[in-house]
């Protein structure tokens, strides 16, 4: 796939392909905020979630890999100063005629409200569109889901309704609400349209920067 893998950086916040080394600093980020996380997290529907020990973190980064590869997804692991606070992936890419793909994302709570997340979702984003290539990205959130749909809306991302019992989350079928935004919507990129929307907020970013990675 075009564009992968890479890293791009604006300011503290950080994007890179998640490695197999990150398997420890997973387990222990999402153990630390289970409870943070719970209420969100997918689940499948005829077995429990396995969260004890590293293997089940070493299986999930290997299967997400392995779609990286197949050139369906685009799995980051979301740094602050060099420190891993997150995860974020452009999934489920569809090419041909419809080029479109859904993003997800999580953060540790220790680190949500400093405007990491938004500007980690406007790197992936933009660099979907202007360098990948897609024209549509989704995002599923479950309407209780404040501080989630909170990131999506400030950046602009269009409310177009909700999928009633769309993903098994936290134990049984819940319905999401669908945010998305087309190329179109963002002429000039998302990043400055966040840059923009930060600075009236008294954040401040740093220069942005893409390198390519061979991981």
């Amino acid at each position: 796939m075009h564009g992968w893998p890479v890293s791009l950086v604006e300011g503290d916040v950080g994007l890179r392909p998640l490695r197999l080394r990150d398997a420890p600093a997973l387990r222990e980020v999402r153990a630390r905020n289970a409870e943070w996380l719970r209420p969100w997290e997918p689940t499948h529907p005829e077995m429990p979630l396995q969260r004890d020990g590293l293997l089940p973190y070493l299986v999930m980064v290997q299967s997400i890999r392995r779609e990286a590869r197949q050139g369906v997804a685009m799995p980051w692991a979301v740094t602050w100063a060099g420190r891993f606070v997150g995860q974020l992936t452009i999934g489920a890419i569809t090419w041909g005629s419809a080029r479109s793909a859904q993003i997800g994302y999580w953060i540790d709570s220790a680190y949500a409200g400093r405007g990491v997340m938004p500007t980690a979702v406007a790197l992936a984003v933009d660099h979907s569109f202007f360098t990948v290539g897609l024209h549509r990205v989704e995002a599923s959130i479950r309407p209780e889901n404040h501080k989630s749909r909170r990131v999506v809306e400030k950046l602009g991302f269009r409310e177009e309704g909700l999928r009633r019992r769309q993903l098994h989350i936290d134990g049984a079928w819940r319905d999401h609400l669908c945010y998305a935004l087309t190329v179109e919507d963002v002429p000039g990129g998302l990043l400055p349209r966040w840059r923009r929307i930060s600075a009236q907020q008294g954040q401040t970013h740093g220069a942005s920067r893409i390198r390519p990675d061979s991981s």
